[in-house]
């Protein structure tokens, strides 16, 4: 056998050196890495380092993973239980045995009954949960969801919600968007069942009686209340109202009114002599000689001011007002040549509020305390409250409400303060709420109510502030 001309070596010292050579070689590179990174700002958390490495810099801001996480969540949780009540359906099968079965004998209607209401639909119901889940859109390299749009599982809301697009691609609108966002209040999502409920409807149909749930949902903050694309029911025999020259101080005809969410039935019954009339904020509100007794004639007390001293105060300037209030008192039109264009506010707490004022030829404006007035600033000539606010109101809430009445009166109008009642030990914190202003005072009146509270009225006027 031939001997190799090579000189022996020994295969251990070759590997060893091979790894000795490959590890330095991993070192520099991996210093030289390091170093490129450091250099590029990888480690001060730089976006183009993430866009070199993934292709775009997204990012998770403005993306609602918890409502995306549970919109996921229902969908599996449904796929789940559909899962054990099959696998609980086959176990029940193979115990009983094929004797059990037979015996059973089920008919052709009853199995597919079974495979509809157990199988098709909750699969059906899983497969729209799936496709209802919006996932967050790419927008200039960063990721962006739709505020609120997998919070909710009813479509129509879901479609309410959804930002309208611009008929015309890629312009701007009268706002200054390329889209249209509907608003809801932010408390909705808090009030999830009771929304969804509100929104479930049939499109195009006649909508539910639920008044009360809209306004339920108003009350707590859920406002405004969504558009709905149902029609609104009315009673089953409108008849025509009455003329205005005789309106205004007479009770609506009760066939105008619907009133089957009502303890009352008609109007003799909401009488202040009636204990079960279904609201108990005012006495005499439907009562109208009473009422025309307050404004027109008025009584020997100094809390009540009459209607003609009001506007005498600014004559001929009184032409528009709001009425703040649960839409019992109607301050100030009359029945002489001065007339004035009042807006009233009102919620239907326990009887028909707002449609009494509509049929007394006045106007309506369903609001709550929650939200700001939809009226641009300086415009009102007059500001009325009462019967309604009184001293179970917050100061806080009392602060942001003034300063809106502010924002929305004009330069030299008239805030009337009717009838605030408090507890006589609180009436200074009220009194330096009104008065925080520094308005002008033409009228200024305490009473007192009981031994532990107080009446108070104003007349206030705004003063100018130039700027």
């Amino acid at each position: 056998m031939a001997k190799s001309c090579f000189p022996k070596c020994r295969p251990g010292k070759i590997m060893g050196w091979l790894q000795i050579m490959l590890g330095g070689l991993v070192i520099i590179v991996s210093i030289s890495s390091l170093f490129r990174f450091y250099s590029a700002g990888f480690f001060l958390h730089n976006e183009d380092i993430c866009r070199h490495f993934y292709g775009s810099n997204v990012v998770y801001d403005g993306i609602d993973l918890e409502s995306l996480t549970s919109r996921f969540q229902e969908v599996l949780d449904k796929m789940e239980r559909l899962q054990d009540k099959l696998e609980s359906i086959v176990q029940r099968m193979e115990t009983n045995g094929d004797d059990v079965l037979r015996k059973t004998n089920i008919s052709r209607f009853e199995h597919k009954k079974f495979l509809e209401v157990e199988v098709i639909r909750p699969l059906y119901s899983a497969h729209i949960a799936l496709r209802q889940i919006r996932l967050p859109r790419i927008e200039n390299a960063t990721a962006r969801e739709d505020p609120l749009i997998n919070a909710f599982v009813v479509e129509e809301i879901r479609k309410y919600i959804t930002p309208k697009e611009n008929r015309v691609a890629k312009s701007v609108n009268i706002y200054g968007t390329e889209r249209v966002y509907n608003t809801i209040g932010h408390a909705c999502v808090a009030m999830k069942k009771e929304l969804e409920e509100y929104m479930d409807y049939d499109v195009g149909s006649y909508c539910k009686d639920d008044w009360i749930l809209g306004q339920k949902l108003m009350i707590r903050g859920c406002d405004p209340l969504p558009r709905r694309r149902c029609l609104a029911r009315a009673s089953k025999l409108y008849l025509r109202p009455y003329p205005i020259n005789e309106s205004l101080w007479r009770i609506p005809e009760g066939r105008n009114v619907r009133w089957s969410n009502y303890q009352c039935r008609n109007f003799e019954c909401l009488s202040s002599k009636n204990p079960k009339r279904g609201y108990s904020k005012c006495t005499g509100c439907f009562e109208m000689e009473k009422e025309k007794f307050k404004w027109i004639t008025n009584t020997s007390l100094p809390i009540d001011f009459m209607i003609k001293d009001v506007l005498s105060i600014k004559p001929g300037e009184i032409r528009i007002g709001l009425d703040y209030g649960s839409g019992r008192d109607v301050c100030c039109p009359d029945e002489g040549t001065e007339r004035v264009t009042i807006v009233s506010t009102a919620l239907n707490l326990g009887a028909p509020f707002s449609e009494t004022i509509a049929l007394r030829g006045l106007v309506p404006l369903y609001a709550t305390l929650n939200q700001r007035l939809p009226f641009f600033d300086n415009t009102m000539d007059l500001i009325h409250t009462g019967g309604f606010m009184d001293g179970w109101i917050d100061l806080q809430l009392l602060d942001f409400i003034l300063f809106d009445w502010d924002r929305v009166l004009r330069p030299g109008g008239l805030l009337w303060i009717d009838r605030f009642f408090c507890k006589r030990k609180e009436l200074d914190e009220y009194m330096y709420m009104f008065l925080q202003f520094r308005y002008r005072k033409h009228k200024w009146a305490i009473a007192s109510k009981s031994k532990d509270e107080v009446f108070l009225s104003a007349l206030l006027e705004k003063p100018p502030r130039s700027l």
